[in-house]
């Protein structure tokens, strides 16, 4: 037989479930409906158009100093000059290449020796003798190749003459040439790297 604690608690368990099953049956709707959420999206789209407008409306007084800025003006810092024309007759084009101007002044590449084709600062002196009667020095390219030169031998792109060849230096002449025209001439000495701790 039954005592009375079991059947109360078996009332207790039946009761639970029955809570539990008619609270699972409700309609417990969290979200919004279908015709909330389009009002809520209605809205905001309107608010991304105000927006818009007030920004376009914003936008409009800073074009018009623009405008002004592109009238032209004869004085102050970036003004611009109505009456300034350009006039390049007589005047060398800066975009043209050297070359085509000038040609007596270029050079064929192909005749110049293989020390001609280096600047003077990619070569450099490796060894000297200069107590003989004729001074000859040792000179290597950026390749690693090394030449014998002697005084009034051809050395770097400026055409460069060996001046002078001494205990540890060769003194080269180079001359330049603008774009005038106009030669100028520069004295250059390579030297021999020194004894390091000797």
């Amino acid at each position: 037989m039954f005592s009375g604690r079991a059947v109360v608690k078996s009332g207790l368990v039946t009761l639970a479930v029955a809570a539990l099953a008619t609270t699972g049956c409700q309609d417990s709707a969290t979200g919004p409906t279908t015709d909330e959420f389009q009002a809520a999206r209605a809205a905001q789209a309107e608010r991304a158009a105000q927006n818009k407008a007030k920004a376009k409306a914003k936008a409009k007084p800073k074009a018009a100093p623009a405008a002004t800025a592109a009238k032209p003006t004869t004085g102050g810092f970036g003004a611009v000059d109505a009456t300034f024309a350009y006039d390049g007759r007589g005047l060398r084009d800066p975009f043209r290449n050297f070359k085509w101007e000038r040609p007596d002044r270029v050079v064929d590449t192909s005749l110049l020796g293989p020390l001609e084709q280096y600047d003077l600062s990619q070569l450099s002196l490796v060894a000297v003798v200069w107590k003989t009667g004729n001074a000859r020095a040792l000179i290597q390219d950026p390749s690693g190749e090394s030449y014998i030169i002697a005084e009034g031998a051809r050395l770097g792109k400026n055409a460069g003459t060996v001046l002078n060849i001494e205990d540890n230096s060769v003194r080269v002449k180079e001359t330049y040439v603008d774009f005038l025209g106009r030669e100028t001439t520069k004295d250059i000495e390579l030297r021999m790297p020194g004894n390091e701790g000797g």
